[in-house]
């Protein structure tokens, strides 16, 4: 067996929804994991209550009381869910004191927080007046088994309200129903995270965009002299958007990535209309997808600045190419008339070497033919003649393939 198939199959059980019964209040944290902080907040709950959670487990359970806490590792947050039974008090209670403990501690990374009374048939008071939304939107779920009302505002403890009323849903589809609702406002809050970076980098795209227009407008109008300084801004700018791109690219994509899962989640809600209420789903996506759309078009609009950058970089660093090879010609050139000058000076100078032998030559025959008289040999000039061309030419010769060896290359 292959040794991850054990793991990569119980991937299909990894999350479980948590099961209850209404009436219950549902409380929802998500903190952002910063510096191991979700392993830290699992490690302290762990250590309070007796719960043994390895560095591997990603989610665990436990009772904390007569409630019910559950605690998810995601890649980039933990989320805390506390299912507790609904009290006889007041109808939208602050945080209880388990999860209230650690939003004080961890304040700076609460990114999402929800409270859901779920309600039953049976506790069910009739209308949704007596529960303090303002403008309220709501939708039938699941073809009629459960309502949801909420305003999406904030309250003083800092919750998300949302009213559900449970008629046909029995433990399991309930849990399922929660986790969809929930998982939709933290997703949604997640994917907004890049909202501030696109704006940011926003400021930063119209820089880029007027300094590539300008570098463009100074390519057309350049001369030889000025291509290298457009090639040494281009390659500044070039830098920049890839410094930008790459401190981007991971928000962009977990935006892409989790706005893709809010509107699976809204969709399987199967939504419909209760009242005269804007329905909670088609609310949320329709105020969401701007920001989506919005974060999607800046990272396009960086992707495109980003080829514009790399096209006209290759077509600067083309024409300092083609310049070098003019050069480099004009070079050759240069360097072939000079051999060519040399060649005509070295033949010029072979040919003085050769008068000059020749010279030399004949007097060292004359002076062989004067001692020879000295020494009493009988020899007519005509005859010493005869004897000395042959010998003379036959040594110029000589001396001339040697020259001719001497200058072929090897």
């Amino acid at each position: 067996m292959h040794p991850l198939r054990q793991t990569l199959h119980n991937e299909l059980h990894a999350r479980p929804s948590t099961y209850f019964n209404a009436p219950a209040h549902v409380f929802h944290l998500a903190f952002l994991d910063q510096d191991d902080a979700a392993r830290h907040i699992v490690k302290g709950l762990c250590d309070e209550y007796g719960i043994d959670a390895g560095p591997a487990v990603q989610q665990g359970e436990f009772a904390i009381g007569n409630a019910l806490l559950k605690w998810e590792l995601h890649t980039e947050f933990l989320t805390l869910t506390l299912v507790a039974p609904l009290g006889d008090g007041q109808p939208w209670p602050a945080l209880p004191s388990a999860l209230d403990a650690i939003a004080q501690e961890h304040a700076a990374l609460l990114i999402n927080a929800n409270h859901i009374r779920v309600e039953s048939e049976s506790s069910w008071k009739g209308g949704i007046d007596d529960y303090g939304f303002v403008d309220p939107l709501g939708s039938n779920l699941d073809q009629n088994r459960a309502s949801v009302w909420s305003d999406l505002r904030v309250d003083r403890h800092g919750l998300c309200r949302m009213l559900v009323l449970n008629r046909h849903l029995d433990g399991r589809r309930l849990g399922r129903m929660m986790r969809r609702l929930l998982e939709i406002e933290t997703y949604r809050l997640m994917a907004s995270l890049t909202l501030p970076v696109a704006r940011a980098l926003s400021a930063e795209l119209r820089d880029y965009e007027c300094e590539l227009v300008e570098i463009s407008e100074a390519n057309n109008a350049s001369e030889t002299q000025d291509t290298k300084a457009l090639l040494d801004r281009i390659t500044r700018l070039s830098a920049r958007v890839t410094q930008s791109s790459a401190q981007s690219r991971l928000r962009f994509s977990a935006t892409e990535a989790y706005a893709e899962l809010v509107f699976e989640r809204i969709a399987e809600l199967s939504e419909s209309r209760t009242g005269d209420c804007q329905q909670l789903g088609i609310f949320i996506a329709r105020r969401f997808r701007p920001t989506v759309r919005y974060c999607s078009s800046t990272d396009q609009r960086l992707t495109r600045i980003d080829k514009t950058v790399a096209h006209l970089s290759s077509l600067l660093q083309a024409r300092v190419q083609v310049e070098m090879e003019e050069q480099n010609g004009q070079i050759l050139q240069a360097l072939n008339a000079r051999a060519s000058t040399q060649i005509r000076i070295q033949r010029a100078v072979e040919g003085l070497s050769i008068i000059a032998i020749s010279y030399y030559l004949i007097s060292l025959l004359q002076l062989v033919y004067e001692g020879s008289l000295t020494l009493g040999l009988t020899m007519s000039p005509r005859m010493a003649l005869l004897v000395g061309a042959p010998l003379a030419g036959l040594v110029l010769g000589v001396v001339y393939k040697r020259i001719r060896h001497a200058r072929r290359p090897e």
